[in-house]
C-alpha cells in the first residue's frame, strides 16, 4: 500500500474551520436520513460537471476518518477523474485495474496522511466505463471492502452526462447530490431525481454548493 499526501485546495485542512462543520453537519444529516437504511457505500454526484461532487466526496470522507471510522473514498469517475489529482501520492493502479483483473485491491489502495482515510483512484481509463462499472465483479468489489471498512464514499461522474451514476447508485446505499446554485436548474434537479428513482437508487438528500 502507498502513500498518498495532499496539500489539494480540495480538502478542509482546518477541521476548526466554518467550513469542516459544514461536513460535520452533513454526515450527521446523512445518518439520521438513512435511518433504518445501511449507509455503509454512499455516492455522491451531481446534475452537471464543476459543481463540487469531488470537494463533497472528499471532506465527507475526511469528516467519516475524523470520527475515527475506517473509510474508503474511491474514484468511480473513470472517464474524467480527479482523486488523483486531491492525492498526487497514491498508487498508479486503481479501480479499473482491480476491476479487470491487472492487480488485487491491496495493490491500488493508498492510505493518506488523514488517519483512518484510504483511497482508491480510478486507475488506467478503460474503453468502456459503464460497462466495466456495471459489472459483477464492481458489486463483489463493493461488498468486499463494506467487510472491512466503515464507510465507503464514491466519487461518480455526473448524472445527466452519462449512466455511471445511476449504475453505481444501484450498488450504493444512498445518493448524495451536490448542486452548485446558480448553475444547475430545477429541471436538471427533477431529471435527475427520476433517474435514480428509475432504478431505485435512494437520494438522501441535496448539497447546496457555493450558496
Amino acid at each position: 500500500m502507498s502513500r498518498a499526501i495532499s496539500n489539494s485546495p480540495y480538502l478542509v485542512a482546518n477541521k476548526n474551520s466554518s467550513a469542516s462543520e459544514s461536513y460535520r453537519t452533513l454526515r450527521t444529516n446523512i445518518r439520521f436520513s438513512a435511518t433504518g437504511r445501511s449507509s455503509k457505500i454512499l455516492l455522491v454526484t451531481s446534475a452537471g460537471s464543476n459543481e463540487g461532487k469531488t470537494t463533497t466526496a472528499t471532506n465527507l470522507a475526511v469528516s467519516y476518518a475524523q470520527e475515527s471510522k475506517k473509510v474508503l473514498l474511491i474514484d468511480g469517475n473513470l472517464r474524467n477523474p480527479s482523486l488523483q489529482r486531491v492525492f498526487p501520492g497514491s498508487s498508479k493502479r486503481g479501480l479499473s485495474d482491480v476491476l479487470s483483473g491487472q492487480c488485487g485491491i491491496e495493490a491500488a489502495v493508498s492510505a493518506t496522511i488523514i488517519p483512518n482515510l484510504t483511497v482508491l483512484t480510478s486507475g488506467a481509463i478503460p474503453p468502456n466505463p459503464s460497462e466495466i462499472l456495471g459489472s459483477d465483479r464492481m458489486q463483489e468489489l463493493l461488498q468486499e471492502v463494506s467487510a472491512y471498512y466503515d464507510v465507503v464514499v464514491i466519487d461518480s461522474p455526473a448524472a445527466l452526462k452519462v449512466s455511471d451514476a445511476q449504475i453505481l447508485g444501484t450498488m450504493s446505499n444512498g445518493v448524495v447530490l451536490v448542486a452548485n446554485q446558480g448553475k444547475v436548474t430545477k429541471q436538471e434537479l427533477k431529471r435527475v431525481k427520476k433517474r435514480m428513482e428509475h432504478v431505485n437508487a435512494h437520494i438522501l438528500g441535496v448539497v447546496l454548493n457555493k450558496a
